[in-house]
């Protein structure tokens, strides 16, 4: 199985490096980018699997940006970085955007790679699902037709 590939959104250059030496150390394929026109048009080029973004990208709040994104691409997983404690109403907020997980600057490697993995794995099953979902319908349709038809 290919490996997936992960977008880095952050405006410092540090933390994209961070991130960038530590998912490719893991194999995973790694866009790194700071300019959100490039973000953009990154989901339009590739087949992205994992977004990790800062909560701020200069004067600009990603939780929109999210937002958009997960109405186009609603298996995506998302992990957010931000430099501040989130007040609870800004941290449902954040959450109900589409953000899988939240972390505070400084972070873990070691947890990143862990909610990474499981987020992927998550993605991974819920395609597989909605794959067979299909498959079951298909096959429904073509040995019972008369039965669906009235689904």
């Amino acid at each position: 199985m290919p490996k997936e590939t992960i977008l880095i959104f952050d405006q410092e250059p540090h933390t994209r490096w961070i991130l960038k030496a530590l998912l490719e150390s893991e194999r995973y394929i790694v866009i790194a980018l700071q300019d959100i026109n490039r973000l953009k048009q990154n989901f339009k080029e590739f087949e992205i699997s994992g977004l990790i973004t800062e909560y701020w990208a200069g004067t600009q709040c990603m939780v929109d940006h999210i937002r958009e994104l997960k109405k186009s691409f609603p298996d995506l997983y998302v992990m957010m970085l931000t430099q501040h404690e989130v007040e609870d109403k800004e941290y449902k907020r954040i959450l109900t955007s589409g953000v899988d997980d939240l972390f505070i600057k400084p972070f873990s490697s070691e947890k990143i790679l862990l909610h990474l993995k499981k987020g992927l794995r998550y993605r991974r099953l819920r395609i597989q699902k909605r794959k067979i979902e299909k498959e079951l319908m298909r096959q429904r349709l073509i040995h019972h037709p008369n039965e669906t038809r009235s689904l």
